[in-house]
């Protein structure tokens, strides 16, 4: 199909993007052609599969070509969603948090998710394969008549209970709820727990839905600052100590939207005021199962007393399947499941027994072990490249997703992320991630998507115009020399 440069700096899988692109741009590879398979082209070409996958991943994410899962990879016969603008139904307004949500699900062809909270689809299409699918429904007594207890099935609960032991948290099937997601596991949360007027403790920055479904509750939020290592102890005891909070959300492992983690000190410190405090602790792990290592998790310190731990498949495995889980006392874990089944009855017996035959066919551990691997490589990537295109990344983060950058100060923050969406980048600033709306220079990058030279070259672009802007601005009100 074509060669490559062995002797010139630009990166191999940036050249296979390079060719890909041209060959398609010049309709040698016209609409709907097949691509070949990722190890037949890395086999042409004396190359890792993984190099091939990163050139791959890149024009997905540029809307070039589409992963059709087992059948392969094709070139795009076009945008996908053709429906004009001015008609499309937006559920919120622009860098509004639903709106963003939004805008990252329906996968609009060409959109480069840079500030997605989601991997790209073609690391997850080996982790429940179509044969698992057919194996779950085996599993199920009654085939598509069959019903799921509200509290989950007994053996998916055993499987996560198994995991959750791996980590260190002490329970058993017992102690766990099944979800549609974290985000079911904060309504349920919500609806189980708080009433109008309750006041809730929240990290700034923080998860963004997460502060609308407390708004939807009417409760008064309680923003406290999060450092690298953690909640700030000192501002979350003032807090308590003024406004004495109902409960608190908090995110111990790679933080959402930082990436930052938390000491084992600091996690001590949060069950001290916790307990002194009286209020109860919500653990959101949701981003947990991207940490390359052992982190330690207020769930694990306390085991379960006084907190509510919940994480999700969904971001790790599969978004198709919709299944997190929850784990907490059995008084909690009833009030909460009672919530469940008067809001959506039960989860779906044919997702749960899928994910059951998922898991126990160890596939899992494998699967996050290679997913770990890539986001390794492409924080290293993106690193890179953003610090180049002149962002400020002063405090990395442990590794999972996100990568935490700053722009230079007199930046347009605003302007640049508008700006970005118009050519087809999703960025997603920082205020839209702080508790009280306040100015952050800030925007979440996802690492996966990150990688993509489009979007260094965008923000070198509008960082370089900003530079000069100042620059002639300061040269204009400078004093001028005497003559």
């Amino acid at each position: 199909m074509f060669s490559l440069d062995r002797d010139s700096s630009t990166p191999l899988a940036d050249q296979i993007e390079q060719r890909l692109r041209a060959l398609i741009g010049c309709a040698q590879l016209p609409p709907g052609a097949r691509l070949n398979s990722i190890r037949q082209l890395a086999g042409q070409l004396g190359v890792s599969p993984n190099t091939v996958v990163i050139a791959y991943d890149r024009l997905v994410a540029a809307g070039l070509i589409d992963s059709r899962g087992t059948a392969g990879f094709f070139v795009a016969d076009g945008p996908a969603d053709a429906m004009p603008d001015a008609v499309r139904v937006e559920a919120g307004e622009e860098q509004e948090a639903v709106w963003l949500a939004q805008q990252a699900n329906d996968q609009r062809a060409g959109v480069l998710l840079a500030s997605s909270g989601a991997l790209p689809a073609t690391w997850l299409e080996d982790a429940v394969p179509a044969a698992a699918v057919q194996r779950g429904l085996a599993r199920a007594p009654a085939g598509m008549a069959s019903r799921c207890p509200p509290q989950g099935l007994p053996e998916l609960r055993e499987r996560i209970a198994t995991l959750l032991r791996g980590q260190g948290i002490a329970v058993d099937a017992s102690r766990v709820l099944t979800t549609y997601g974290g985000t079911q596991a904060i309504d349920l949360i919500c609806r189980a727990l708080l009433r109008p007027g309750d006041t809730v403790a929240v990290e700034t920055p923080g998860y963004f839905l997460l502060f609308d479904r407390l708004r939807q509750a009417g409760v008064n939020i309680l923003p406290v600052p999060r450092r690298p290592d953690g909640i700030d102890l000192d501002a979350l005891d003032e807090a308590c100590t003024r406004h004495r909070p109902r409960l608190l959300f908090i995110q111990s492992v790679l933080h959402n939207p930082t990436g930052w983690g938390s000491t084992a000190a600091n996690l001590h410190r949060v069950l001290m005021l916790a307990q002194r405090h009286g209020f109860l602790i919500a653990e959101d792990d949701v981003q947990g199962h991207f940490h390359p290592g052992t982190p330690t998790r207020l769930a694990q310190l306390s085991g379960l007393d006084g907190v509510i731990y919940y994480s999700s498949f969904c971001k790790a495995m599969s978004p198709s399947l919709r299944l997190g889980y929850m784990a907490a006392e059995p008084g909690l874990v009833k009030a909460l499941m009672r919530e469940k089944i008067v809001s959506v009855l039960t989860t779906a017996a044919l997702n749960e027994f899928v994910l059951l035959e998922a898991l126990s066919a160890g596939r899992w551990r494998k699967h996050l072990d290679r997913l770990q691997q890539r986001l390794a490589a492409a924080r290293v990537a993106a690193t890179r490249q953003l610090r180049q295109a002149g962002v400020l990344l002063e405090h990395p983060g442990e590794g999972g997703l996100f990568l935490w950058g700053a722009l230079p100060a007199g930046v347009d923050v605003d302007g640049v992320v508008k700006e970005a969406f118009r050519r087809g980048i999703l960025l997603v600033r920082g205020a839209t991630f702080a508790a009280d709306g306040a100015p952050d220079p800030h925007i979440r990058f996802n690492a996966a998507f990150s990688q993509q030279p489009r979007l260094a070259q965008y923000l070198q672009e509008q960082l370089s115009v900003a530079t000069s802007a100042r620059l002639a601005l300061e040269r204009a009100r400078s004093p001028q020399p005497a003559r």
